[in-house]
């Protein structure tokens, strides 16, 4: 029984920094606004820095959940643009879901192991063997996609909206992609996979001093 719920512990703690490290970059709006100059949005995009701002913010306040239709600001959209912006949300929805039961799963297993130790596999508790297995994953992924982000990019889209192509977005006629280029989705990846590997760090350090 202590095994299995080291095993439910190790999983819960993988999903809840997986889901809780994606949602980073969405919900820390200033993460976006430090790219907007340094990326040249204004001159590409040909609109002032706050109205890439009030674009962005429109668009972000309905994929988290905020607002129920989607709009972009001064910026028109397709169809198909607003249709992929919907699987989004669903996705990022999916995504908060998931790190709420994650964490309350957690969160049990704190109080239950106040008073009952959790198995330990080779003198490491669950908590350390989730952390690590997800971050050792997601390091020889990032890896093998900072070879070819742009490969990596299409493949996450092919995988995450399967027999969809609405997610290829053309200038013309949804100009969002103008000041959401590549380069910034690139970034959000490099800032998740940070907050990964950091709070990995902090949990292998705080499980060597319970060993202790």
């Amino acid at each position: 029984m202590k095994k299995l719920l080291s095993v439910v512990t190790a999983i819960a703690v993988a999903l809840a920094l997986l889901t809780g490290a994606v949602a980073v970059p969405t919900l820390v709006r200033p993460i976006y606004y430090a790219h907007i100059t340094p990326l040249g949005l204004p001159e590409k995009s040909g609109m002032t820095q706050e109205e890439i701002i009030d674009a962005y913010d429109e668009v972000i306040n309905y994929c988290t959940g905020v607002t129920d239709e989607f709009s972009a600001g001064i910026l028109p959209f397709s169809a198909e643009g607003a249709d992929h912006f919907k699987d989004c949300r669903l996705l990022l929805l999916l995504d908060y879901w998931l790190f709420a039961a994650s964490m309350a799963v957690v969160a049990a297993v704190i109080v239950y192991a106040r008073k009952h130790k959790l198995h330990r596999f080779l003198n490491r508790g669950p908590a350390f063997w989730g952390a690590t297995g997800l971050s050792a994953t997601l390091l020889i992924i990032g890896t093998a996609a900072a070879t070819n982000f742009e490969k990596a990019f299409t493949l996450f889209h092919t995988l995450f909206f399967p027999g969809k192509d609405n997610w290829v977005l053309y200038s013309n006629v949804d100009p969002v992609i103008r000041i959401m280029p590549e380069e910034f989705f690139r970034n959000c990846a490099i800032v998740i996979l940070g907050v990964i590997v950091v709070v990995t760090i902090v949990i292998a350090l705080v499980d060597m001093k319970n060993k202790a």
